[in-house]
């Protein structure tokens, strides 16, 4: 009766030591490339190594949490995530700082997949994905705070990402064993509701590439284009993350009393607004609106698309799949913010992405309505997904419901 009151604080941990990573890009490519002989392109493209490891281990795991043991897999990620940045930051040379990448990054994916999959077999994974967030916020928030009074070079943020793995190892022990729901125990299955599934993880890849292709290129908008200080910089972004502890706190207080569409389908629109401004700002004021504003509304959006993800699948295979697809375009992010930046500007580098997301939001928003879903023509599809999303409705008064949580969760 109380396995999800016992279970999910594990699983908060995990779910932000796994999305660290993204969260620090800024700071991370920022310092790779102040730190080591690498260009803005060539450091950007070591944060995209970074997260297309993650990415491909939630591919690689989205199916297999089961059968390998979530506890097992939870510490082979965080063993993996504390050598390969541990390990990149005591690097100099620059391969050994990518190949530590590489294997953070995987680290990082496997802890990641390990809690989607946790989260959602649980009754209200919306509500433990806010508390992620809202870790995982917190925590990056104080580590853009202390980096810049820490020194130059690329060891601080990675050494950061490698000392939290370390701290959420030993937590670990309360993740279960055995799988926590009776569907988990079944023989595999084809995935469910696959049309909207892979219009959703497709629309994930785009909105991911958007945001992170601004983020991996903040710092860099901050110091160049408005002239502020690393120690601006910082503050502002820590700010930012901040109203985004805010913003889920709410997202967590409401739940579904907006349902999914809205908040997906308008978030996005004013997250494309955001993106915009930022992208264009010369002076703190506008600089500090942008991503202030962004980094508000960001995480909310993004805890929403994780519970329509995990209305998909009850193993949470759709959870992992979507998540893996928004870390490819994280990956692909750092990368085309600086090739798009470098060729044309920030602010028409801002306006593209911005429509962009208006674009992805229109499916998106039809599968958060059911649209898609209720003219796929398997009825017997249709029929499941009613059973999905009413399942937690009308069994929340009969079961604990798990800890406030982002989160994630950038």
């Amino acid at each position: 009766m109380f396995a999800p009151r016992t279970t999910s604080w594990p699983l908060v941990a995990l779910f932000t030591a796994g999305y660290l990573a993204p969260y620090l890009l800024p700071t991370v490519v920022g310092r790779l490339d102040s730190g080591l002989p690498l260009s803005p392109t060539q450091a950007g493209a070591v944060g995209s190594v970074l997260l297309l490891s993650s990415a491909a281990a939630g591919f690689l795991l989205a199916s297999r949490v089961d059968r390998v043991g979530a506890r097992r897999l939870a510490r082979i990620g965080l063993t993996l995530a504390l050598l390969g940045y541990g390990g990149a930051a005591l690097a100099h040379a620059v391969p050994a700082v990518v190949l530590g990448v590489l294997v953070g990054g995987f680290g990082s994916g496997t802890a990641t997949a390990v809690a989607a999959t946790r989260i959602a077999a649980q009754h209200d994974p919306h509500r433990t994905t806010t508390a992620g967030l809202l870790g995982v916020s917190a925590l990056a928030g104080a580590v853009y705070l202390t980096v810049p009074h820490l020194g130059p070079g690329h060891a601080q943020p990675l050494a950061a990402i490698a000392l939290t793995a370390l701290a959420v190892w030993p937590l670990t022990g309360r993740i279960p064993v055995d799988a926590p729901t009776t569907e988990s125990r079944r023989p595999p299955a084809r995935l469910p509701h696959r049309r909207p599934g892979l219009v959703l993880a497709a629309c994930m890849l785009c909105w991911s590439l958007a945001q992170n292709s601004l983020w991996g290129v903040s710092g860099r908008i901050g110091l160049t284009q408005a002239q502020l200080t690393e120690a601006t910089v910082g503050a502002v972004f820590a700010v930012a993350l901040g109203a985004g502890l805010l913003g889920v706190t709410g997202a967590g207080a409401l739940g579904p009393r907006l349902g999914l569409a809205l908040p997906i389908g308008a978030g996005t629109v004013v997250i494309a607004g955001c993106i915009a401004l930022s992208a264009s700002a010369t002076d703190l004021p506008t600089f500090a609106t942008g991503e202030i504003a962004w980094n508000t509304i960001y995480p909310i959006v993004l805890s929403y698309v994780i519970g329509l993800a995990a209305s998909l699948d009850p193993r949470g295979r759709w959870a992992v799949l979507v998540g893996s697809a928004a870390s490819l375009g994280t990956a692909a992010g750092p990368l085309t913010g600086s090739v798009l930046s470098a060729q044309a500007g920030f602010p028409v580098m801002g306006a593209v992405l911005a429509v962009g997301l208006l674009v992805v939001s229109v499916p998106m928003t039809a599968v958060a309505l059911g649209r898609l879903t209720r003219t796929s023509g398997e009825a017997g599809e249709t029929a499941e997904v009613v059973e999905v999303v009413e399942i937690p409705l009308d069994t929340v008064e009969a079961t604990p419901a798990a800890p406030d949580r982002l989160t994630a969760a950038t």
